[in-house]
Formats: structure tokens, sequence, C-alpha cells
């Protein structure tokens, strides 16, 4: 029989990876839009790249818990009908750890970026580009399309998640204390290359958000910062790429369960 995984150990399990994952994200788009930084103006794929590595490390930090990083990815498990990961059955109370989790280790996450580059912080720049490092924009405001396209971008990752068993990756260990490898190692860096290739080909419009955690938690964090002259959070946009994801997480677990 396989151990179930206490609520401490998924609550700190989707906390340090969903930490990693903003740490580096928020981190390579405050390089690329910050003035006096190393990798200024360092274009898209710098950033496209820069957010796949950052999940590839956040699973890696949550490989116990199937490195999820992600309410859209939790919820379209649960509405496939499978585990959340190898131990931890889709309860409400699992789902509301991994979300709370997340949402946690993604406002922590955004604040260490802004300590990492506060001196930068601190130049001026232009307001949009101090709010863009924390959180999305569309290219062409016009809410019911952008919430389709991160519905749609969403979507593409969490059938990629559930088909592929990389939320599986953790070890574990059988009744006859034989340690065993559940799922496939390609995992993390498969998440890694879907995203990019997800920020290449849909990403273009609103920025590809993809996770209501990434987007709210470090919006929130540059609300409450001190960041000189940041401006506005753009609150009239945030629910954009939190419900767009949520749907497409749904849908695609909705897809699994109709089709396989």
């Amino acid at each position: 029989m396989i151990p179930l995984v206490s609520s401490a150990a998924i609550f700190g399990s989707e906390f340090l990876g969903t930490a990693l994952l903003m740490l580096l994200g928020v981190g390579v788009v405050a390089n690329h839009n910050l003035p006096k930084t190393g990798g200024h103006g360092g274009g898209p794929q710098f950033i496209n790249w820069g957010w796949g590595i950052a999940v590839m490390v956040g699973v890696y930090g949550a490989y116990r818990t199937g490195g999820h990083l992600n309410p859209a990815v939790t919820v379209g498990l649960a509405a496939s009908g499978k585990d959340l990961a190898t131990g931890i059955p889709a309860t409400a109370s699992n789902i509301a750890i991994y979300i709370i989790a997340q949402l946690c280790g993604g406002f922590v996450g955004a604040v260490f970026a802004w300590l990492v580059y506060k001196k930068q912080y601190d130049e001026d720049c232009e307001p949009a580009l101090k709010r863009g490092s924390f959180c999305t924009a569309p290219q062409i405001r016009a809410y019911g399309w952008n919430c389709l396209v991160e519905t749609v971008a969403t979507y593409v990752l969490v059938i990629w998640v559930i088909l592929s068993g990389y939320t599986n990756i953790a070890t574990v260990t059988t009744a006859d204390g034989v340690e065993q490898l559940a799922g496939s190692l390609i995992g993390p860096l498969g998440v890694m290359l879907v995203i990019v290739g997800i920020g290449n080909s849909l990403g273009g419009p609103t920025g590809y958000a993809l996770n209501p955690a990434r987007d709210l938690m470090p919006r929130l964090a540059h609300a409450v910062l001190p960041i000189k002259g940041k401006g506005d959070s753009d609150w009239a946009y945030s629910w954009v790429p939190v419900v767009g994801p949520l749907l497409g997480g749904v849908l695609a677990g909705l897809t699994y369960q109709i089709f396989w």
C-alpha cells in the first residue's frame, strides 16, 4: 500500500515549489524589464525560456506532491477523476491545501524576487514595466477574448499534465520496503518545454499567465511592497488570469473523463 502524504507535507511541498517558481519567474521578467540589469531587453525568448526553467525547478521542488504549482493543474486533475499525486487522493481538503500553499508560495517567491532586484526597482522606470515583472497584461484589452486566450493556453498545459503522468514522479516505498520510482523522469524537463512552447505559440496576446497563483499573488505583492514609482496594480484585469486558467484546467479534466 502506498502511504498517504500528510497535510503538512503537502503544504510544504507545494509552497516550496511555487515559491521557487515565482522567484525565478518574476526574476527573469525583472531582469528583462528593469534598467541596469544584465538581461535588460533580452526579448521574448529570454522570458519564455526563463519561465520554462522556473517551472522545471519548481516541479523538482514540489516533487512529492506532483509539482502542481498551479491551482488550474490541481482542479484539472480533480476534474479528471485522478489522484492529485501518488498517495494523495483528490479530496476537498487536499485540494484546498494545495491551492492555499500555491498562493502563499506565489506571494513569498515574488517578494524575494523583489528583494534581489531592489536596487533596480528603485531606479526610474515606466510603472507598467515594474508591474509587468510581477503580473501579466494583455496587448489588446478585451476581457472576454483575453479570458478565452488564457482558457485555451491553460487547457493545453493541463491536458498535457494529465496525459503525461508527470505528476507521479515521486519515489514510493512498497510494503516490502523497496523504494521504486513512479512515473517518468522526463516530467520536469517535459513541462519546461511545454511552457516554452505555449509561450511561443499562445503567449503573445496576454503574456500566458496559465496560473492564478502566478498572477494574483505577485500582483498582490506589487500592490503592498514599497516599490518606488510603481503605479497601480491593474486590478481591473486581475480576474482574467484567475478565471481563464481555472476554466482551462476544468475543461482539460473533463476532456480526460470523457475521452480517456
